[in-house]
């Protein structure tokens, strides 16, 4: 295998795809960043690179080959804040430059495996109007309703890709894959694959302030407060009870490697578990896993609510209409091209996160 190019390294998922090709014995990586926010570089600091670029130069040298063969493209660079209000700076960094990212695989004949995001669904729309069904996370025009700039721009990113690729893409499905793609400097074919992330949580996010997961939140509001807090009522569920589809940062690299290794699968997939849980059930982990670690007894929801662990607080404001009640990754088309990963739930995977956190320094 050549080189692997992975933008956004010193990111969350950036650098935990570097670990994980690491783990393959993989290191001749470029690794692509801002390094503005500098305390970013602990992220990188114990893996294996070949050389560190800054954005704001790669993406120009890499249209004119300046790193010569690249197998593959891991495009996690963007701007994530889905409160971002700068929509020309959203769309310039999101969409604009991505675009020409791809072009320059294209031309080079190298893989480009990006970041999509549940986002792009934002309500979505009800799996049958009417019908009280929660609401269906496919990946088909029919279900993209974004509600801020940052869904809508990964959204059109996606809709270019369909375009774009076409013959590699199923436009009546675009979850299914399609070998007939241009031929690559590996004879693989020009694999193009979005990934559509739902919650995403684990190790190396702290630099990410408040677009942070919930687990991390919680973890560092039980250190400093000895309880958790979650919404109240909101959008028809009870407190605590919003859902999403929580995803552990390891699967997320299992997934993204595995479509690596079958590089005649392009196309858009959710990448979540497939299974939403509510807020509570995250928050409990938290809390049982911190009682764990003092020799404590595991609690229910009722029992940590009633002792104090589990606090309720007015939903914002700020949020309302802007907000996701309820996410489910439709999990079809990706079984459909033989991903067979198994997914760890909210209890498994943020139990091994809290004792990750509770080891750092």
């Amino acid at each position: 295998m050549t080189r692997i190019v992975v933008t956004g390294a010193a990111g969350f998922i950036g650098s935990n795809l570097i670990k994980g090709l690491n783990a393959r014995g993989i290191d001749d990586i470029i690794a692509v960043d801002d390094l503005t926010l500098g305390d970013k570089f602990l992220n990188l600091a114990a893996l294996h690179i070949a050389d560190y670029v800054d954005a704001g130069t790669f993406y120009g040298q890499f249209a004119q080959g300046a790193y010569g063969p690249v197998e593959a493209v891991f495009h996690e660079g963007a701007c994530s804040d889905t409160m971002e209000a700068d929509g020309k700076y959203m769309m310039g960094n999101n969409y604009t430059l991505s675009v020409g990212l791809f072009h320059a695989c294209r031309q080079q004949g190298t893989r480009l495996l990006y970041a999509s995001s549940a986002a792009t669904y934002g309500m979505a729309t009800p799996a049958q109007p009417g019908s009280g069904v929660p609401a269906a996370f496919r990946e088909t025009p029919a279900h993209e309703r974004p509600l801020n700039v940052y869904g809508y721009s990964k959204l059109l990113f996606d809709q270019r890709m369909r375009r774009e690729c076409a013959a590699a893409f199923s436009l009546a499905m675009p979850g299914t894959s399609n070998s007939s793609g241009p031929s690559g400097p590996s004879g693989k074919g020009n694999q193009v694959v979005g990934f559509r992330y739902f919650n995403v949580y684990g190790p190396h996010e702290q630099h990410k302030g408040r677009m942070a997961s919930v687990a991390f939140h919680q973890f560092h509001q039980f250190q400093a407060q000895g309880k958790v807090k979650l919404f109240g009522e909101y959008g028809g569920y009870g407190p605590g009870a919003q859902m999403r589809d929580f995803v552990y940062v390891d699967d997320v690299v299992a997934v993204n490697l595995w479509f690596l290794d079958h590089p005649q699968h392009s196309g858009i997939f959710n990448l979540g578990t497939g299974r939403a849980q509510p807020f509570n059930d995250l928050a409990l982990a938290v809390v049982n896993e911190a009682s764990r670690s003092t020799g404590a007894p595991a609690s229910d929801l009722a029992q940590a609510a009633a002792a104090g662990l589990i606090e309720y607080v007015p939903f914002p404001d700020t949020l309302r209409g802007k907000y996701q009640c309820y996410t489910q990754a439709d999990l079809s088309a990706l079984r459909s091209v033989g991903c067979d990963h198994a997914f760890s739930d909210v209890a498994a995977g943020v139990s091994r996160y809290m004792r990750w956190l509770a080891s750092q320094p």
